[in-house]
């Protein structure tokens, strides 16, 4: 059993976390208030940290940046807002008709996904953890009908990630901006569609004031990996007890947020449905099947930008090979004998 030292014990440490969220926003801005409150509590407030919702300290796609400058101790964002510094940070977030949830932990849990996320991000100063999942997403709010790939062909859509590059490849142009702008654009024309997140945060954001069709499923995001920016100069100077309640915290949160995203995405939908009518429909099998092959095509390119996508694609790849044999007999096998 480690001791901890009396001057450790009486230091205190005050911790900025910057987030790419709106303020208290469900489920995302919520998931990082709930992380900077266990390491308040866990630590008895050895450490203290702040956060900060998007553009209140740095705008949104500054998270990354100011965690490795130092500016802030901590931010909580997505890997694939950060793909200019290296495509593979993507594989860390969300891979079109990739992994879920519970097999996206897995694989960074026990498959060695953790680690060469940490080996991706050591150049910038920056300790990963994983720290919330969505779950399987919604493909998105549209301004008129998807009945054929043709129907995207033009579209202007917020998609990030490997998926906006897919959306452009059938014929769309991609548009990446912070959630907090995403309803005026819709509302304006600036966007024809979006996706963000699912029913509990959409809900919130309103969409269904300003978009008449949503469609499904979340192709590009099967399950989304939050992520906590850790500076590593800061995490190194805390005590190893500290460190560990960090680190604790980051998988607790992790593992919050897709009991709540299962919980609330079902009333939500229940409300964007029967008190909105909202118009539910699923993208075409023929869409699908196009977009799964483009997808295909743009995962394997990322895979040769460098050594270190390569590896990552090669890990990330061999892990959805294998669990897809057993997911198939069991989840869904279950779910077909369960009838749904």
């Amino acid at each position: 059993m480690a001791f901890v030292a009396d001057a450790d014990a009486k230091t205190q440490f005050k911790w900025k976390m910057v987030t790419a969220w709106p303020r208290n926003f469900p489920g995302l801005g919520s998931n990082a208030n709930l992380l900077a409150k266990m390491i308040t509590d866990m630590s008895g407030g050895r450490i203290k940290v702040k956060v900060y919702g998007a553009g209140e300290m740095v705008p949104a796609f500054e998270v990354f940046d100011a965690v490795s400058k130092g500016t802030a101790e901590m931010g909580h964002a997505g890997a694939y807002y950060w793909k200019g510094k290296s495509e593979a940070v993507q594989f860390f977030s969300a891979v079109p008709f990739g992994l879920n949830a519970q097999e996206m932990n897995a694989w960074l849990y026990y498959g060695g996904g953790h680690e060469l996320w940490k080996e991706l991000y050591k150049p910038f100063g920056i300790i990963p953890a994983p720290t919330g999942n969505s779950g399987v997403q919604m493909a998105g709010w549209f301004n008129k009908e998807i009945n054929a790939l043709d129907d995207l062909k033009g579209l202007k859509m917020r998609i990030p990630g490997l998926g906006g590059e897919v959306l452009r490849r059938a014929g769309g142009t991609t548009v990446n901006m912070p959630g907090g702008e995403l309803f005026t654009s819709l509302q304006s024309g600036t966007l024809d569609a979006t996706e963000w997140v699912g029913p509990y945060n959409d809900l919130a954001f309103g969409f269904y004031k300003v978009a008449k069709y949503y469609y499904y499923p979340g192709w590009h995001e099967p399950g989304s990996t939050m992520e906590a920016l850790i500076n590593e100069k800061a995490f190194n100077q805390l005590p190893k007890d500290l460190q560990h309640i960090v680190m604790t915290a980051c998988k607790a949160a992790n593992m919050d947020m897709i009991s709540e995203y299962t919980a609330r995405n079902n009333q939500a939908l229940d409300t964007l449905v029967n008190k909105h009518n909202v118009k539910l429909m699923p993208l075409p099998d023929q869409v699908i099947k196009t977009l799964r092959e483009i997808s295909e095509e743009v995962v394997s390119e990322v895979a040769t930008k460098s050594a270190e996508a390569e590896k990552i694609y090669r890990s990330v790849s061999t892990f959805k090979q294998q669990v897809i044999r057993w997911s198939s007999i069991s989840e869904q096998a279950f779910y077909k004998a369960r009838g749904i």
